[in-house]
């Protein structure tokens, strides 16, 4: 798994997490939605705002980390 993958489940746990402590009754359904996404973005590898983007004219650029391989 990607680390992409990782932390598009671990924003969704967060997001989930925020709505667990508030009360699932008193959150918007709309909060639902982007632990939705990022959750089958990170069991699938599609991102679903990443295709949204690239239709709309942005370019899809790999990551500029300068993490060195080991």
């Amino acid at each position: 798994m990607s680390a992409l993958r990782m932390l598009f489940l671990s924003v969704a746990g967060m997001v989930l997490l925020g709505i667990w402590l508030t009360g699932f009754d008193k959150a918007h359904w709309f909060l639902y939605l982007p632990v939705a996404f990022l959750t089958f973005a990170g069991i699938t590898g599609i991102c679903p705002g990443l295709i949204f983007w690239n239709k709309l004219g942005f370019k899809n650029e790999p990551l500029s980390c300068d993490i060195p391989k080991q």
